[in-house]
């Protein structure tokens, strides 16, 4: 951690809320440029950047955030990051409508705010969101700012009782910051981000800081289908067909299955009717020996052909913003086999019809697991909810709203900056505490931990090649 040198050399002695509010207090707002000349996204990139390190820097003095967090960059730390950077720039946002006083590259510069007129196309579903934001967080006493911050660091709050607002305002941040770390620009800036606020503060004679271990994810590029149907490596991975318990009238019976079930697994005999899905793995991929985490890759990787058959934004997707597409794709996976192929103990029927159970995975990847099944009891509760307000509804003859359900996936397809607007035309309810978007972050948060792992890594390029040729078939 670093000592009283650090506070005194990068920022005054204070807590985030007095820091920031300290800032935009001081800041010559007055004399900024909201110019309408539409900014460039690399110059919007090096500012977030700029401000993303000062960031992780104050948090880590001010202990929301410590070293070993910063360089195993575990947890949904790349979450955490960007949503903080937002949070910070609320607080030094001194203009109406909001906007962000960014940071000058050169001191010849005059001084420049992002702003909804001179925002760039890729960034104005952010600025938006963000900028809705702004007013409840700066009416927050400092006491509630503070617990704020800690809330997007998974800190318990300090305050009880806690203002309820509050965990919605964090749902939306930490949305925004979700669709920022999905973008590639953001991965492979970000270890040297984690990196600038491990080095801070260290002097001389202090011992090396500790190094970030972050590694982007492989990168993704479109793949003509030609070279798809060439290539002896994608050959080897074949998305099942949907289930024929999700598609009716697409076919009876199930996929060809050739290998066998992971010897540290069971073969799980439903109940007749219970309605588990089939999945099928890879049969080159998946062998008797395969470790627990490559039965949850493929059980995952087996529901991605319901979900683009069940969600067919995600096929135009892929040919707009193929990287995007991706997580998007497995975070409907998840959604769907936490929903169709956990039992009550937690435990997962995966490929082959196999089982796999919580005392079966490894310790490290039990918290995957627990994760897995808390996301199917919410969609439970989130569920029965949408149907209970249906109901009394219908009973008093009022026209019945979408359901949350219904919004959570369409924020997981097009982000958080999506219209409430649903197809029938009416606005989607919003709660104070924002239980869609914090349920959509849940999900996506899911996505982002497991994808980043090595087990998956090592497939995504090739199971993203088969995407992004079904995309364009």
């Amino acid at each position: 951690m670093a000592g009283g040198s650090m506070t005194s050399t990068i920022f005054p002695t204070c807590s985030p809320t007095s820091l920031l509010l300290s800032t935009a207090m001081s800041s010559p707002s007055h004399t900024r440029t909201r110019s309408g000349t539409q900014l460039t996204e690399e110059y919007i990139q090096e500012s977030f950047h700029s401000y993303l390190k000062s960031s992780l820097t104050q948090a880590k003095v001010e202990r929301l955030l410590d070293a070993d967090l910063l360089s195993s960059a575990e947890g949904d730390l790349m979450i955490t990051g960007p949503a903080l950077c937002l949070y910070f720039a609320a607080l030094r946002s001194t203009t109406n409508p909001p906007s962000v006083p960014l940071p000058r590259h050169n001191k010849s510069a005059n001084p420049t705010e992002l702003s909804a007129e001179n925002c760039p196309p890729a960034f104005a579903s952010f600025l938006r969101v963000w900028a809705q934001t702004v007013p409840a967080i700066q009416s927050l006493t400092p006491e509630y700012q503070h617990d704020l911050a800690r809330i997007i660091c998974n800190l318990e709050p300090l305050s009880s009782p806690l203002d309820p607002a509050i965990h919605g305002i964090s749902a939306d941040l930490r949305a925004v910051a979700i669709e920022i770390s999905q973008r590639r620009s953001f991965q492979d800036r970000y270890a040297s981000d984690l990196q600038a606020a491990l080095d801070s503060g260290a002097t001389p004679n202090s011992p090396a800081a500790k190094k970030a271990s972050f590694v982007p994810p492989p990168s993704y590029e479109a793949s003509p289908p030609s070279s798809l149907q060439s290539s002896p490596n994608t050959q080897t991975l074949s998305l099942p067909p949907p289930s024929p318990t999700h598609s009716s009238g697409r076919g009876s019976g199930t996929p060809d299955i050739r290998g066998r079930s992971p010897s540290h697994l069971s073969p799980y005999t439903p109940s007749s009717g219970s309605g588990w899905p089939s999945r099928s793995p890879s049969p080159t991929i998946f062998t008797p020996d395969s470790p627990a985490i490559e039965f949850i890759r493929e059980t995952l990787y087996a529901a991605l052909g319901d979900a683009l058959d069940r969600q067919p934004e995600l096929r135009g997707l892929l040919k707009l913003d193929p990287p995007r597409a991706y997580f998007a794709s497995v975070a409907f996976a998840i959604l769907d086999v936490a929903t169709t192929s956990m039992t009550p103990d937690g435990s997962v029927v995966g490929v082959l019809g196999t089982l796999l159970t919580l005392e079966d995975c490894p310790l490290p990847l039990r918290r995957f697991m627990l994760e897995l099944a808390a996301i199917g009891h919410q969609a439970t509760e989130l569920q029965e909810a949408d149907d209970e307000t249906a109901m009394k509804y219908a009973a008093r003859g009022q026209s019945i709203p979408s359901p949350r359900m219904e919004r959570v996936k369409q924020m997981l397809v097009e982000g958080i900056g999506c219209s409430t607007q649903h197809r029938d035309g009416s606005e989607g309810r919003r709660s104070v505490e924002g239980r869609a978007v914090s349920f959509a972050n849940r999900v996506n948060g899911l996505s982002l931990a497991l994808t980043h792992l090595k087990a998956f890594k090592d497939r995504q390029d090739l199971v993203f090649k088969v995407l992004t040729g079904i995309g364009s078939s």
